[in-house]
């Protein structure tokens, strides 16, 4: 039986799988069962952030893996308190608190379980408690009910009914639909600071100022989803600080390249006072309000501080800001009409195709056509939405892979 034959046997069919069955992995290359090596600029989605195989993270895997794998939540975990201090003092830097799950739908849902303890502590004025997230069209923040509802978009959502109440979607970077969007029952906004499964669009400076504004003026919290776009990819430790720096968010979600392959979110919630008592709001999440089995435990958090103490000391947020300005002037040398824009931050980046030039078997969108014609020339990408193509490879890419990839990604797109 073939694996394709075993995946249909014994596999829910709930991923339109590209035809190739991975093997083994090393640095930025993948190779198949039947030994041909790919580029790899997909990394598992913004997943393997150090590349497959990094030597630090094995190392930290087989040390951890030969003294503690599991232990519950019911005691403490020093690996644990390690990982949260790295990411508060060194890729935070502000006062909170962490919360360690398994994925980043996991970490949404966490962030939504804070605004609504917020929103009983901080009820309406006939006391009434708020329970309203504000998300943005486009948006994605995962695939359980809670975050498939906070979610903007339509087809992640069919046939799933009903949703969990609590959620509204405005147009990403209206800045008039914000302004006026506050109501009784709303208590935080949500938003991707870079919005990657929705197509790889940068929330602007004014926007994140604006919310970040909207958020104070009507007693809101103020989430940031970097899921995807944390530690490094962007550009920065975090995503929003390429944006608009100064700002303080009150919640912070993370998974993928946090662990480099391992399974681990996070998220993370402010110190700042919610009242004049001077209450944390990291503290409205007490004993008995959350948990998780694995979150948290002793393996995956070896692993994650491994892989973030490698990404700081390597300064690979500075080679992923390098790489995006090869990208950008080579891509736009081209003068390719099939490529009418590239957007994104750092190495989270997007290709925009013409739909109108590439032309799409039924069923098939633009990206998909033109990631399996990359995959047929030896490099993986992944689709974002119907007509964009994602470049997410390894944070410590070389120069040389780069230009590679770029090559490849030429030869296709000139042909259309």
């Amino acid at each position: 039986m073939t694996p394709s034959e075993t995946y249909q046997q014994h596999v829910l069919p709930t991923y339109n799988r590209f035809p190739l069955v991975a093997a083994r992995g090393e640095g930025c290359r993948l190779w198949d069962d039947a030994g041909r090596r790919y580029l790899d600029f997909c990394t598992g989605i913004a997943v393997c952030s150090l590349g497959h195989c990094h030597p630090r993270l094995v190392a930290a895997l087989r040390e951890q893996a030969g003294t503690l794998i599991h232990v519950s939540n019911l005691y403490e975990i020093p690996q644990q308190a390690a990982l949260a201090r790295e990411i508060n003092e060194q890729h935070v830097k502000l006062p909170g608190k962490v919360f360690f799950s398994n994925s980043g739908a996991e970490a949404n849902d966490g962030l939504i379980k804070a605004a609504r303890r917020f929103g009983h502590r901080r009820p309406q004025a006939d006391g009434t408690p708020r329970f309203e997230v504000i998300t943005f069209q486009q948006s994605f923040h995962g695939r359980t009910l809670g975050a498939m509802a906070a979610t903007g978009q339509t087809k992640i959502q069919e046939g799933f009914d009903p949703l969990l109440p609590g959620f509204r979607y405005l147009p990403f970077n209206d800045l008039s639909a914000l302004e006026n969007a506050a109501r009784p029952e709303t208590a935080a906004v949500l938003l991707e600071p870079v919005q990657g499964e929705g197509g790889v669009n940068i929330a602007t400076s004014e926007f994140l100022r604006a919310a970040a504004a909207f958020c104070k003026k009507h007693d809101l919290l103020l989430f940031f989803d970097e899921v995807q776009a944390g530690f490094g990819r962007c550009g920065a430790a975090m995503a929003w600080r390429v944006i608009a720096p100064e700002i303080e968010p009150d919640g912070l979600s993370w998974a993928k390249g946090m662990g480099g392959g391992v399974p681990i979110g996070a998220f993370w919630l402010s110190d700042r006072a919610i009242n004049v008592g001077g209450t944390p709001l990291s503290s409205l999440l007490g004993p008995g309000s959350h948990g998780s089995t694995y979150g948290g435990n002793p393996l995956v958090c070896a692993a994650s501080l491994a892989v973030l103490e490698e990404i700081r000391a390597q300064d690979l947020a500075a080679n992923a800001r390098h790489q995006e300005t090869r990208i950008r002037k080579t891509i736009a040398s081209w003068q390719l009409p099939v490529v009418p824009e590239v957007r994104g931050l750092g190495l989270l980046l997007g290709i925009a195709l013409d739909p109108d030039r590439i032309p799409t078997p039924e069923g098939k969108t633009p990206a998909l056509v033109v990631a399996s014609r990359l995959m047929q020339e030896g490099l993986l990408v992944p689709p974002a939405g119907p007509n964009t193509i994602r470049l997410l490879p390894p944070l410590n890419v070389t120069d040389a892979e780069v230009d590679e990839a770029l090559a490849i990604i030429h030869d296709v797109l000139a042909t259309f």
